[in-house]
């Protein structure tokens, strides 16, 4: 089965990039710690089968007063008779135990289920952050290889001008160090991409990666202006691991209320039938009640455990509400910093960088700037490039980590 996903894989990836939907989807679907959290739930719901199951009753069969040492029975040694007894116990569970066993083993079903949410919410957040690595690494590469044909032009024009004595042999040296510095960028970017589509894949479930794998999209987002209160109002609805916690508060009501019912003592009941033999015959019936007598023992520190593990989880509850309004405090923060950085480079920078460069270059061909002059141009180009990039990656993670924060769970 793994291995048909891996050739499907491979083959689409082959064929067109994987999208970030494509790529949840499959993790959500193929993540091996994704699929051994989903197993507590079958655990779970074991537990609430045992926990509906009912004590067996006890069958019984003995000999009493049996000749096996050759005494004889008779009237003489009044020894006897014989019996054989058959008999069987039942044990009357009292307070309820059972229908509260069942809805505290319910209730971890219920918290496992929503842990295994959570952990699903933690997967997505690391998958669409190295989706976005993956993206990075592949524009960063093409902006490498656009470099270097750049610079491979300026070679190729400056051998034509070393030939027409236009220009020294120093000139074109430098200009081939230069192209050789950027092929060493391209290599460089390759490694980095290799490093992230291995990543991406890994997260994805693939145990070995395929080497047509390829990401498809974009890094640009559309543009949002979340109110921060509206973020915390829907943390504090959506959070799965909140919503466990919560639940397990719940869980451990039930719980209580379990031992509370555990320190109701069970009866047991008990039929007997009794055959006589020898010297005198007889049929009868024994019915017998064991009823124990709650003297020392009352489940007194199974109680006051289950009462302050209750209050416990309460206590975590109101820390993970402070925490969770922290964290989404903070991914604000962070978008709203990430979203300024964008409008900045995207607004004043780009098209100034772009435009340096193109008329020094211009300039350049023309012999009105020198080559030291072009390679501040492309250095700055590069660097503005670089660092839109970085910016747009930035703000998709941005928004990533809002989702994350706030507990939405809905696929890109």
């Amino acid at each position: 089965m793994r291995l048909a996903a891996f050739l499907v894989l491979a083959f689409a990836g082959s064929l067109h990039g994987v999208t970030l939907h494509e790529a949840v989807s499959q993790s959500l679907s193929n993540n091996a710690g994704l699929l051994a959290a989903r197993c507590d739930i079958a655990v779970a719901e074991a537990r609430i089968l045992t926990a509906g199951l009912r004590p067996n009753p006890v069958m019984s069969l003995s000999g009493d007063h049996l000749d096996l040492l050759g005494s004889g029975f008779n009237d003489a040694n009044g020894g006897g008779p014989a019996e054989i007894a058959a008999g069987v116990e039942f044990t009357w569970q009292r307070g309820g135990k059972r229908a509260a066993r069942v809805e505290v083993a319910r209730g971890n079903r219920a918290v496992t289920e929503l842990q295994l949410r959570n952990a699903a919410r933690s997967l997505v957040f690391d998958v669409e952050n190295a989706f976005v690595d993956a993206l990075v690494a592949r524009d960063a590469l093409a902006l490498a290889r656009e470099n270097l044909g750049f610079f491979r032009q300026i070679v190729a024009v400056n051998e034509t001008r070393v030939k027409a004595g236009d220009v020294a042999e120093v000139e074109l040296l430098r200009s081939r160090l230069a192209a050789l510095q950027y092929e060493t960028a391209v290599r460089q970017a390759e490694h980095k991409q290799r490093e992230a589509l291995v990543r991406l894949q890994a997260l994805m479930g693939v145990r070995r990666a395929a080497p047509g794998f390829a990401v498809e999209g974009t890094l640009d987002r559309p543009d949002a202006s979340p109110l921060l209160e509206d973020l915390q109002k829907t943390s504090l609805e959506l959070r799965p691991d909140l919503r466990a916690l919560r639940r397990d508060v719940d869980r451990a009501t039930s719980e209580v209320s379990l031992q509370q019912a555990n320190a109701r003592q069970d009866w047991t009941l008990g039929v007997d039938y009794r055959r006589q033999q020898v010297n005198a015959k007889a049929n009868a019936l024994t019915l017998g009640i064991g009823v124990p007598l709650p003297v020392f023992d009352r489940n007194q520190g199974e109680i006051e455990r289950a009462r302050q593990e209750r209050r416990q989880t309460e206590l975590k509850v109101r820390a993970l509400e402070t925490e969770i309004a922290g964290e989404v405090e903070t991914a604000w923060s962070q978008f709203m910093t990430a979203r300024g950085l964008l409008e900045t480079i995207r607004g004043a920078m780009l098209q100034q960088a772009r435009d340096v460069r193109e008329i020094t270059e211009y300039s350049y061909r023309r012999g009105d700037a020198n080559l030291l002059a072009l390679l501040d141009a492309q250095r700055a180009f590069n660097d503005t490039m670089q660092g839109y990039l970085e910016a747009r990656a930035e703000y998709a993670r941005s928004l990533y980590e809002l989702d994350k924060a706030c507990g939405k769970e809905d696929l890109p």
